[in-house]
C-alpha cells in the first residue's frame, strides 16, 4: 500500500469537508492529511474524521509584534518616537500579534502624521472588534479603517482587485493598463498617467493592501498578490457598491448581484453553463470585460457598445471571427489578447480612436494592419519581437511605451519614423537574425539620439551591436533606464559617462579595467549598476571612495565562469544595500571576503561561485560570514557552490 501527504488549503466550510474526505482511504499506512482553516468548527469536522490534532497558529509575541510594526513605519536607523511608545503599545494589543492586521493598521498609521492624538483617533477606530473577535470579522473590521482611509481614485483601485482570482500573480503593468482604461489614474502636471498609477500601486504596497509577488533583479515590484483575507473583504466592497459582476465562483451567487452591470468579470465558466449565467444580466452598460480561466463562450461583443476595458488574455478559445465586431467599440481604451491563439488583426482596427493600452505578447500574430498607425491616442503599445510594423510609426505621436521591436524586419520608414515620437519614454529594441544593413543601423543610431533628447527616459536594446554602439556616440541626455544585452562592448562606451541622469545600468564588457569602474563610478545619478564580464587578464578591480558610486544602492557583477579579484575598500559606495557576485572564479589573489566590513549600509550579500580550490571557497566563504556577523547591520549572507 502506497503512502501519502496531501494538504488541503483553505477549507470554508464542513459541507466541503465531507465531500473532500471521501477522495483518501480510511486507513493507517503512515499517510499524512494536512488541512488549513481560518475556522475552528471546520478544523474539528477535519480532525474527527482522521482521529487527528488541531494545531492553531500561535500570534507574534509582543517583541516580535512591535517589530514588524516598527519595521512597517520607520527607516531601519530611525528610532521610534518616544511620544508616540504609548499609543503604539495600546494599538498592538488590540492588534492581539495578528500580522496581517499590524501591516493593515501600520500601513493606515504611515501616511498619517507622526501625531499622538491623530494614532489615538485610529486606536479608538478599531475598538474592541479584535478583542471580541480575533479572527474574519475582527480583521473586516480593522480593513475597514484602511478602506475609508483612502482617497476615492484608490478606492477604486482597490476594488478593481476583486476580479482577480485567489492566489493570482497579478502583472504590475497590465494592472495600472486596467486602471488607466477605467479613466482611475490621469496625467498629472510633468508626471504620465502610467507614473500615476504607479505612485498608486506603490501606496497601495505601502499599506499593506496589496503585497509584492516577484521582483526583478533591481528591486522593483513586477507582480503583484492579494491576501485572501483582504481579497474576501473587497469582494465584499464591490459587490456592496455594484462595482464589479463575478460569474463563476462557486461561491458567489448571481441572485445576489445586481442585474445592471457595470464590470463582468468571468471567472472559470464552462460552455455548458456560460449562456445561463448571463441570461439575466442586463450588458448595455458594461465599462469592463475581463475573462479569466474560462472554457465556455464570451457574449458577442456586439452587446458591449460601451466598453473601455476589454481583457481576455490567455483565453484559448478566442478566434479572430470573434473579434469582427470589435472595431464598433468606439469607447474602448485597454485591449489586452496576449497568450491568445489569434494570428491577424482586424483591418480595421484603426477605427479604436480611443485606444491607449494594445497587448498583443504572446499571440502568433506576424504583421500589424495597415491601419494601426491610426490609433492617435495609443499609449502603450506592446507585441512579440517577431511582428512586423506597417509604414507610418511617426503618426503614432501618442506612443510612450513600445515593445519589443524587431529592427532587422522593420521597413526603413519605421526606423527612421521612430525618431519623431517625441512622446516615446520606453523602448524596447532588437536585432534578432542579424540582418540589419548598415543603413538601417545609422537610421536607428539616428532615431536613438532625437529620441534621447526628448522624454526617453528607458532603453533595452537585445542584440549583437556592440561594434555600432560603441563606435557611435550616442547623446540621450533624458535617459534613466539602459538595459543592453547579448553586446560585450571592449570597455565601457564613452558615450555613457555622458549619460548624467541615468539611474540603472545593465552592461557587458570583455575585459573589465579599472578605468571602466572610473567611468560608470563618475555617473552623478546612479542607483543601479548590474555589470557582466570577466575581467582583464591578471587585472585587480579595486572600489574606493576616490572610484565613486557615491549614490550606487544595488551592485550585480557576473564574473561569467572567470577568476575575478575584486575588493570594496574603505569609503567604497557608501549607499549600497545589496551586492551580489554572481558566477566568479575564485583566486588565491582574492582578498577574503571582498572587503563588505567597508560598505557601510549593506543589508543583503549574495555570492554564487562556480570554481576555485576547496580550500580557498571555503576560506572566502568563513571571511564573508565573519564579515556580515561583525557588520553594524548584520546583512543577510546567501553563499552558494555550484560545481
Amino acid at each position: 500500500m502506497r503512502r501519502y501527504f496531501v494538504v488541503v488549503d483553505d477549507i470554508w466550510d464542513e459541507d466541503a469537508w465531507n465531500v473532500i474526505k471521501f477522495a483518501f482511504p480510511m486507513s493507517s499506512f503512515g499517510s499524512i492529511i494536512i488541512t488549513t482553516t481560518r475556522i475552528n468548527d471546520v478544523a474539528k469536522s477535519c480532525c474527527s474524521s482522521f482521529n487527528g490534532a488541531i494545531y492553531s497558529i500561535r500570534p507574534l509575541n509582543p517583541v516580535h509584534s512591535k517589530e514588524l510594526f516598527h519595521r512597517r513605519l520607520f527607516d531601519s536607523k530611525e528610532q521610534f518616537p518616544s511620544h508616540l511608545e504609548k499609543v503604539s503599545d495600546e494599538i498592538l494589543k488590540k492588534c492581539d500579534g495578528l500580522p496581517l492586521v499590524i501591516i493593515a493598521i501600520s500601513g493606515l498609521l504611515a501616511n498619517k502624521e507622526r501625531i499622538e492624538d491623530l494614532w489615538n483617533q485610529v486606536k479608538d477606530s478599531i475598538g474592541h472588534a479584535l478583542e471580541r473577535n480575533p479572527t474574519v470579522k475582527g480583521m473586516m473590521k480593522i480593513l475597514s479603517l484602511s478602506y475609508f482611509d483612502l482617497p476615492p481614485h484608490l478606492k477604486s483601485c482597490l476594488l478593481y482587485m476583486s476580479i482577480f482570482l485567489e492566489d493570482s500573480i497579478i502583472e504590475r503593468r497590465c494592472l495600472i493598463g486596467r486602471w488607466l482604461g477605467e479613466g482611475f489614474i490621469h496625467k498629472e502636471d510633468r508626471y504620465t498617467a502610467y507614473d500615476v498609477g504607479k505612485r498608486c500601486s506603490n501606496d497601495l504596497l505601502n499599506r499593506g493592501l496589496i503585497q509584492p509577488a516577484e521582483t526583478n533583479d533591481y528591486g522593483e515590484v513586477k507582480s503583484c498578490r492579494v491576501h485572501d483575507t483582504i481579497l474576501d473583504f473587497i469582494i465584499s466592497k464591490s459587490m456592496e457598491e455594484n462595482f464589479v459582476t463575478l460569474l463563476g465562483p462557486p461561491n458567489l451567487k448571481i441572485e445576489t448581484q445586481s442585474k445592471v452591470v457595470r464590470r463582468l468579470c468571468v471567472q472559470g465558466v464552462n460552455k455548458s453553463n456560460s449562456t445561463i449565467l448571463t441570461a439575466e444580466l442586463v450588458l448595455s452598460h458594461v465599462r469592463a470585460l475581463n475573462v479569466f480561466r474560462s472554457f465556455g463562450l464570451i457574449p458577442s461583443l456586439e452587446e458591449f457598445r460601451h466598453l473601455c476595458v476589454l481583457d481576455l488574455k490567455d483565453f484559448y478559445r478566442l478566434r479572430e471571427d470573434h473579434l469582427e465586431n470589435i472595431v464598433r467599440l468606439f469607447q474602448l481604451r485597454y485591449l489586452n489578447l496576449q497568450g491568445t491563439r489569434i494570428s491577424k488583426l482586424p483591418e480595421q482596427i484603426g477605427r479604436l480612436g480611443c485606444l491607449e493600452v494594445l497587448d498583443l505578447r504572446g499571440t502568433y500574430l506576424k504583421e500589424l494592419p495597415a491601419s494601426t498607425v491610426n490609433l492617435r491616442k495609443l499609449m502603450h503599445l506592446l507585441v512579440n519581437h517577431d511582428v512586423k510594423f506597417p509604414d507610418g510609426i511617426a503618426k503614432m505621436q501618442a506612443l510612450e511605451t513600445l515593445e519589443d521591436v524587431d529592427a532587422s524586419i522593420q521597413p526603413f520608414d519605421f526606423l527612421c519614423g521612430l525618431g519623431q515620437l517625441k512622446n516615446l519614454r520606453n523602448l524596447q529594441l532588437g536585432s534578432y537574425t542579424n540582418m540589419v544593413g548598415e543603413e538601417h543601423k545609422k537610421a536607428i543610431v539616428s532615431s536613438l539620439c532625437k529620441l534621447g533628447t526628448k522624454n526617453l527616459r528607458s532603453l533595452i536594446i537585445r542584440n549583437d551591436w556592440g561594434d555600432l554602439l560603441h563606435v557611435e556616440s550616442l547623446c540621450l541626455p533624458t535617459l534613466e533606464d539602459l538595459f543592453i544585452c547579448y553586446t560585450a562592448f571592449p570597455q565601457v562606451p564613452t558615450w555613457v559617462g555622458s549619460l548624467r541622469n541615468l539611474q540603472r545600468l545593465r552592461l557587458a564588457v570583455e575585459g573589465l579595467k579599472q578605468d571602466d569602474l572610473c567611468t560608470l563610478g563618475a555617473l552623478p545619478t546612479l542607483l543601479v549598476l548590474y555589470l557582466d564580464g570577466p575581467t582583464e587578464s591578471n587585472a585587480k578591480l579595486r572600489f574606493s571612495g576616490e572610484v565613486g558610486f557615491r549614490l550606487l544602492k544595488i551592485f550585480i557583477y557576473g564574473g561569467c565562469l572567470e577568476p575575478v579579484d575584486l575588493l570594496f575598500g574603505t569609503g567604497s559606495m557608501p549607499k549600497l544595500e545589496r551586492l551580489e557576485l554572481k558566477y566568479i572564479q575564485i583566486v588565491e589573489a582574492n582578498s577574503l571576503g571582498f572587503g563588505i566590513e567597508n560598505l557601510p549600509c549593506l543589508t543583503s550579500v549574495k555570492c554564487i561561485v562556480v570554481e576555485g580550490d576547496d580550500g580557498i571557497v571555503e576560506a572566502v566563504k568563513t571571511a564573508m560570514e565573519r564579515g556580515a556577523s561583525t557588520h553594524p547591520n548584520h546583512p543577510s549572507l546567501l553563499f552558494e557552490r555550484l560545481r
